[in-house]
């Protein structure tokens, strides 16, 4: 009898991520990549400050957190693309463990989108093996593989150690390597950072540093382009982010022309679904906004890989006198990843001017 020849790493790792993202087949009510399943034995987010530089790393007892880098940005020649670098942990059971029995699995994305072509790629490691990990001192640092997010020192007296970073990937037919550097202060979203997903208490801890400067160069197939622009970092983590019910997200992170920044989502759940919402002016004092203050309405679909999706939409903010329209800048920006999603950027037009992020997740 012939040997079976042996499984990939690749395969092995995405099997369980899937199973313990849910990705392969998640019951009836646990929403996108079955992050309304029930937490188990892990630990739920609750209401207090953050601990940092601690908090900028890993919460082994939470069932998912990530690290997620969005940037806008131009070339020379003014053309706007967009790129994105997410560093996600998800865990088989809580705790850390050891070397090869670790129970955590990291999973990399990387995306770069241009008005006319969007490239993503994807990375799968374990833990316990150095392949990848956060490490938030003395100098902090995210990796999987080659890519990597990490400041080049230790923060200055006073200073955050996510103050200053630099960001690199690659895939087929894309790269970028980014220098980051704050403007403003890391801001706290929902209610000092407890961040309510519904109704019934499903919540993360949340804080995001959306004020970065970024400058470097992006490699496409026509070659290498200097660019610059701004980027927008957010950290989450919980166990339990959906309610039964939800089916996925509606997230926007946008760069007001005046300095304002606003953060923005909306969890699906096949009815007026549940929002939340923080106003972040651009000295960095920030507004948590209550459920329905910021109306969302979708204006425009496109078909994206076999699904309709909303690529224009309006946002209503009433006591902030906002009033506009989001538009995708490449309606195509599909992350054909083990756990697919829409992630691309934005022009903000109406009574504000300005640009962002736009993810869309759980779209049939």
């Amino acid at each position: 009898m012939s040997a079976r020849p042996p499984v990939p790493r690749r395969a092995v790792l995405a099997a369980a991520l899937a199973g313990a993202l849910g990705a392969a087949a998640p019951a009836a009510g646990q929403g996108f990549a079955g992050l309304g399943g029930p937490a188990g034995g892990f630990s739920l987010p609750a209401p207090g400050p953050f601990a940092f530089p601690a908090d900028h790393g890993p919460h082994w007892d939470f069932r998912v957190e990530w690290w997620y880098l969005t940037a806008v940005l131009a070339g020379p020649d003014g053309a706007g693309l967009g790129l994105q670098w997410t560093l996600f942990r998800t865990a088989l059971a809580p705790g850390r463990g050891a070397g090869w029995i670790s129970p955590q699995l990291w999973m990399g994305h990387a995306g770069l989108t241009t008005a006319g072509r969007h490239f993503g790629a994807e990375r799968l490691a374990r833990d316990g093996t150095g392949q990848a990990g956060v490490e938030p001192t003395p100098a902090f640092r995210a990796w999987i593989d080659d890519w990597e997010l990490a400041a080049p020192a230790p923060p200055a007296p006073g200073g955050d150690a996510l103050d200053r970073l630099a960001v690199a990937a690659r895939g087929q037919d894309f790269a970028f390597r980014l220098r980051l550097e704050a403007t403003g202060p890391i801001v706290a979203e929902g209610e000092g950072g407890y961040s309510v997903k519904s109704a019934t208490g499903q919540a993360s801890r949340y804080y995001s540093q959306p004020f970065y400067r970024a400058e470097g160069w992006v490699d496409l197939p026509a070659g290498r382009v200097a660019v610059a622009g701004l980027a927008w970092l957010d950290r989450e983590w919980s166990s339990q982010p959906l309610a039964p019910g939800q089916a996925g997200w509606d997230w926007f992170g946008l760069h007001l022309d005046d300095g304002t920044k606003l953060m923005a989502f909306r969890l699906r759940d096949g009815g007026a679904g549940y929002g939340g919402a923080t106003w972040i002016d651009p000295g960095g004092t920030s507004e948590p906004l209550p459920p329905g203050a910021l109306r969302l309405t979708a204006l425009a679909t496109e078909t994206v890989a076999g699904r309709s999706l909303p690529v224009r939409w309006r946002l209503e903010l009433p006591a902030r006198g906002l009033d506009v329209t989001v538009t995708a800048l490449n309606p195509q920006a599909w992350m054909a990843t083990l756990i697919p999603y829409w992630e691309g950027p934005v022009a903000v037009a109406g009574s504000h001017s300005g640009r962002g992020y736009l993810e869309m997740t759980g779209y049939e």
